[in-house]
């Protein structure tokens, strides 16, 4: 009988518990995040359409999805920031969100700015459940 390997026993139990953490599931937040898509940007007299759409995967409907937006020009100026009520937002539900840049050019804008998320509904760390992307060409949506 071979002598018991305490350095071997602890290195088994490690690489088990590695495992075990990895194929955990994540934690609802993480799963349960929204995802804002810069959809389409339209021309409307002297403002833009903005168009957004909001898909929230989770369980949990928020009564209130507050955006602190900030719009950049071509040469990568701030042209106007913007304060935005994209709530409500129902579980498991996608929808589109509209709103007007007044005095913003839409051909002028090359970047669109999340800077915060101040309002969610009830959760602690509003921006870090979002992410962001665009559709529009050209234009970046990011936080």
């Amino acid at each position: 009988m071979q002598p018991y390997d305490l350095t071997r026993a602890r290195r088994f139990a490690l690489v088990a518990a590695s495992a075990a953490t990895l194929s955990a599931p994540l934690p609802a937040a993480a799963a349960s995040g929204v995802s804002i898509e810069l959809n389409r940007l339209e021309a409307r007299d002297q403002s833009c359409r903005v168009s957004l759409v909001v898909a929230n995967p989770g369980d949990k409907a928020m009564d209130s999805l507050k955006l602190d937006l900030v719009f950049f020009d071509k040469d990568g100026v701030i042209s106007r920031r913007l304060a935005v009520e994209a709530g409500p937002v129902r579980a498991s539900k996608t929808s589109v969100k509209l709103f007007d840049a007044s005095d913003t050019p839409c051909d002028g804008l090359s970047r669109v700015l999340l800077n915060d998320v101040t309002a969610c509904g009830g959760a602690e760390d509003c921006l870090s459940m979002v992410s962001t992307s665009s559709r529009v060409k050209g234009v970046e949506f990011a936080k």
